[in-house]
């Protein structure tokens, strides 16, 4: 192939990219390019993870224990909390985020910048959801890897979340009982 066809047809894709974008935007702010760079990351990512474990010769379970599940679910909760939404985490928010106020019992809103690939990152650090995405395959990565630490991790996770549900139990018992 030249190089005038190489160009034809980056500009066909370009445009059809931008009229995909506009077709499924409906005119609101979508960044689907920003999306499928982090999805690209995130492919990146857990490939690099793969490489790892296999370069270690770590054999793969058949299949999960529930125990390891039930663990790494709650560890992932508690870490993507951890790192999407506490007061203490935000400077690893901020170059992405801008501060709107207190969301919660040690918590924080913030909302992503619209800045082009900083508002997708934005969108990821402040989203658990999103967060738990990549916290639960760094955790499975664990596993495979370093397993007595990471369950040892994932064990600590897990104590504070529970230690979070015990002492909203209690405020709310308090609450309840003295009526504020």
């Amino acid at each position: 192939m030249d190089t005038a066809s190489e160009g034809r047809l980056t500009e066909r894709l370009r445009r059809r990219l931008r009229r995909t974008e506009r077709t499924y935007s409906a005119g609101e702010d979508r960044p689907l390019r920003g999306y499928a760079a982090a999805m690209t990351a995130f492919g990146v990512y857990t490939a690099g993870w793969a490489a790892v474990v296999r370069m270690r010769g770590r054999p793969l379970p058949d299949r999960p224990e529930p125990w390891d599940v039930a663990l790494t679910a709650v560890a992932t909760f508690r870490l993507s909390r951890l790192l999407s939404k506490a007061s203490v985490t935000s400077p690893l928010r901020a170059p992405f985020t801008t501060f709107q106020g207190p969301e919660g019992p040690a918590e924080l809103h913030e909302e992503a910048r619209s800045e082009g690939a900083k508002g997708t990152a934005g969108e990821l650090v402040t989203c658990p959801f999103c967060m738990s995405v990549w916290v639960a395959s760094t955790l499975a990565a664990g596993q495979l890897l370093w397993p007595r630490a990471t369950r040892t991790a994932m064990g600590a996770l897990t104590a504070l979340a529970g230690a979070d549900a015990l002492h909203l139990t209690y405020s709310a018992l308090v609450a309840k009982t003295t009526g504020d």
